[in-house]
């Protein structure tokens, strides 16, 4: 059975791109296309949807506040050309967030989450003993690193450095925004404009730093509110 997806977004480039996308994958189907929210809501009460393709800045109501308004929404995938919504969206479940211009590739990983996330429990998408990875790019080296072995990822200038178990640490030209993006389901959260942490491997944390073993690091104050949330909840 296909997957029915409806996509909202006021740009008819970006339906048309995410359409072509779509097309490329014979387990999704596209039941209906808008440009804003009030029409998005109508299609929803009369079309079963699965997943909704949902931009963020629109006219009348932003995507977020949208989503927020339904009772039962379908699976959600954000698209927007603006990466500050990020953290807002940890809030809502979300499937994934993608960065406009979208790439097929970048879309095909959004997509196979949607399906891993809802495969049942027998199902041989889901293993219980496998172990998750990311490959980072370093120069023409991709880089294949255990989410586990993760503690912290640090920002210095235009690079990250991610501090491993052990003492281990690689270092890579990456933006620290783009990493947290591609780690936003697998537990990890942005504490500081210049850290992404574990929250798997955090030892102890207070309302200033988060801890692992005798590694202390700073909460920024702008992520102070939201984060010690998140740290008391997890």
């Amino acid at each position: 059975m296909k997957i029915k997806c409806l996509l909202v977004d006021d740009e008819p480039l970006a339906i048309s791109l995410l359409q072509n996308h779509i097309s490329k994958l014979d387990y999704l189907e596209v039941v209906g296309t808008c440009s804003n929210a009030l029409k998005a809501a109508e299609i929803l009460r009369t079309v079963n949807v699965d997943l909704m393709f949902l931009d963020i800045k629109m006219p009348q109501i932003t995507g977020i506040d949208f989503l927020k308004t339904l009772r039962n929404p379908p699976a959600v995938i954000f698209t927007t050309a603006y990466r500050e919504y990020a953290l807002e969206s940890y809030e809502l479940e979300i499937v994934d967030y993608l960065l406009k211009p979208i790439t097929f590739d970048r879309f095909f990983k959004a997509a196979d989450r949607y399906l891993r996330m809802n495969a049942p429990v027998n199902s041989k998408i889901i293993s219980p003993v496998q172990e998750d990875f990311i490959f980072i790019k370093n120069g023409a080296k991709f880089n294949k690193v255990s989410v586990d072995s993760i503690l912290y990822i640090e920002s210095i200038k235009d690079y990250i450095v991610v501090h491993q178990k052990e003492g281990i640490k690689l270092t890579a030209k990456y933006k620290i925004s783009d990493i947290e993006l591609e780690l936003q389901d697998k537990h990890f959260l942005r504490i500081h404009r210049s850290f992404v942490v574990n929250l798997k491997n955090i030892t102890a944390f207070t309302a200033y730093d988060v801890e692992f073993g005798s590694i202390e690091i700073p909460i920024g104050a702008s992520y102070k509110e939201y984060v010690f949330k998140v740290l008391k909840s997890s």
